[in-house]
């Protein structure tokens, strides 16, 4: 059922002195963008005539099919708590159309939502519960961030040093006004590292949860003086901030990934989801992370999951499934992190484990001894493979992969990988101060 009307939006901005609405999307690579109009506008917006230029947008259309229309998703309303309570801002998240009235091939959240169609075909919706740690860094005179974290303290830490606690109740407070559930929020394990955890929902909400909660955090922390980075690894010798993403599938009202009478109480389903990912899951690195920097964090030693395995009990392989049982029962990802589009990352997850369900796979025998702790030739006798190692070698398994090629579509396949290669070469040009260090009085 819908949360609000064409005549609910109308009445809510009167009532609450809203004078501009953000409609806000997002591109291909996970970077939200915004129409801003005001409340004179509105009515125009909800009937889908609003138009901007697609052709300024990375990766969309070129410029003679640059006309786009933005359709709001009335449910998406909400007040933005931390802007001005007099002539107040508000934001709907929008669908991206072509003039033709067809929804947009590039378009993330158009993705998702052909995703989510197969899997309701199939009988299935798909429920996603993100674990977002971002870093809290220090700022310059100008505001600009400075490799400083704002603290020194470690995990679930709370002490007079620990000065993003303010940060973080303020974050959950604005995020809770927006409509979020938040479950727990913590100091993560390196300097400077936090983490806020919100409710579990169906996919394309998660989505857009992932895009809200990102604007909220920096926008709330830009309020008290410091920078909120959700680059992967900012710090050499510390760990990264990663994205877990825990999954489920409903079929019929219950949860497919139960089941009462096996040894380990998971589904058919629950395996062939977890072979899927495991099939796939190097195709899909490019998209839970996307980044040159993504690989910096994803080595041995720092809490980072590099092994292709999965287990129901330590949490060393790339796959864990959480001890909850019945309604809670779930398969956790450990793998991507918080620069990938969520869109684009659970239009895939999603799509590889409906494969392995498809094709009934079952996967290797879970692995329960800490991986981290065993010998590369232990592992190998264990068939325990490794994610890729760089963006360049995640782009290469990309190209190959009929899967996700199809999930994506052409046109953001195809603009995504050209993107990514141009990155890597700009990376790999680059003289770094590494070098500069061990080689200029050296050679």
């Amino acid at each position: 059922m819908a949360k609000y009307t064409r005549k609910d939006i109308l009445r809510l901005v009167e009532e609450n002195d809203v004078k501009f609405i953000r409609l806000q999307f997002t591109d291909i690579f996970g970077f939200l963008k915004n129409v801003a109009i005001t409340d004179r506008q509105l009515e125009k917006a909800l009937d889908n005539n609003i138009m901007f230029d697609g052709s300024s947008i990375s990766g969309f259309v070129r410029i003679e099919e640059s006309d786009m229309y933005l359709r709001p998703d009335l449910d998406t309303f909400s007040i933005l708590p931390w802007r001005p309570q007099h002539g107040r801002v508000a934001r709907l998240i929008c669908d991206i159309y072509t003039p033709e009235g067809h929804a947009f091939e590039g378009d993330p959240r158009n993705i998702l939502k052909k995703v989510l169609k197969e899997a309701a075909d199939m009988g299935y919706s798909f429920n996603v519960g993100p674990e977002c740690e971002f870093f809290l860094l220090e700022t310059d005179e100008k505001g600009r961030p400075k490799l400083e974290t704002q603290d020194k303290t470690g995990y679930f830490d709370l002490s007079p040093l620990e000065g993003a606690e303010n940060a973080r109740r303020d974050m959950c407070m604005m995020l809770e006004d927006m409509g979020f559930e938040i479950e727990a929020s913590h100091h993560e394990v390196a300097y400077g590292q936090n983490e806020i955890d919100f409710k579990y929902a169906d996919a394309l909400t998660t989505a857009d949860s992932i895009m809200t909660f990102k604007l909220v955090v920096k926008s709330v922390a830009q309020r008290h003086g410091v920078y909120a980075t959700f680059m992967p690894k900012p710090f050499f010798g510390i760990n990264g901030s990663g994205m877990h993403v825990n999954m489920s599938l409903m079929k019929g009202g219950k949860n497919a990934f139960y089941d009462e009478g096996d040894r380990l109480a998971l589904s058919k389903d629950a395996y062939s989801f977890i072979a899927g990912l495991m099939k796939h899951v190097k195709e899909l690195a490019a998209i839970t992370n996307p980044l040159v920097n993504s690989y910096k964090r994803l080595v041995p030693d720092y809490e980072a999951p590099v092994y292709i395995a999965w287990s129901a009990k330590n949490r060393s392989p790339l796959i864990r499934v959480p001890a909850t049982r019945g309604a809670g029962t779930r398969i956790e990802l450990r793998c991507p992190d918080p620069s990938a589009n969520p869109y684009l990352a659970l239009a895939c997850l999603l799509a590889a484990g409906l494969d392995g369900i498809k094709n009934n796979l079952t996967p290797p025998a879970s692995i329960e001894k800490n991986i981290f702790g065993m010998s590369v030739e232990e592992r190998h006798e264990d068939g325990i493979e490794n994610l890729p190692g760089s963006l360049e070698e995640s782009v290469k398994y990309m190209e190959e992969s009929e899967l996700i090629r199809k999930t994506l579509g052409d046109h953001t396949f195809y603009n995504y990988i050209k993107a990514k290669k141009i990155e890597w070469d700009e990376y790999r040009t680059k003289v770094t101060p590494w070098e500069i260090d061990n080689y200029l009085e050296q050679y």
